[in-house]
């Protein structure tokens, strides 16, 4: 199945859910965030992350755990430090284990959406910059 922009922005597969306000302070550009598993008494959560073209997360840790990244449309980016950026499509999946500082986001000119399964306490770190985003 072919996932085009418009199927990313409307939620073909999961809901696009809300601007994603909580977590704002730490992506540059919009996202949205629907929460399909969070509960309580279990250590694992599951979200549906969805950026508009440009949009990316900070660099980032997970510590205590994992985060698990299900890539359900759009073309995006996951680099990890040290380490050239890699190009994401739906159906790729990426594994972070524990300490590994990274971060994802969409291409320029694409929407892009994955499932995060996360096992961790998050420490949010500096923005990638607009210079090493544009020679991407």
């Amino acid at each position: 199945m072919t996932v085009k922009n418009e199927d990313v922005k409307n939620g073909v597969i999961f809901p696009l859910g809300d601007k994603n306000e909580a977590y704002a302070e730490y992506f540059d550009g919009q996202s949205y965030l629907k929460m399909l598993a969070a509960d309580p008494d279990i250590t694992v959560s599951v979200g549906n992350v969805t950026f508009e073209p440009g949009c990316r997360n900070h660099w980032h840790i997970h510590h205590y755990g994992f985060q698990i990244l299900l890539v359900t449309g759009g073309n995006g980016w996951y680099q990890e430090e040290g380490q050239t950026a890699r190009a994401l499509k739906s159906g790729d999946v990426v594994i972070t284990k524990d300490s590994v500082k990274h971060w994802h986001g969409a291409q320029a000119d694409s929407w892009f959406s994955h499932i995060a399964i996360s096992a961790v306490s998050t420490e949010w770190l500096e923005p990638v910059s607009d210079a090493d985003y544009a020679q991407l």
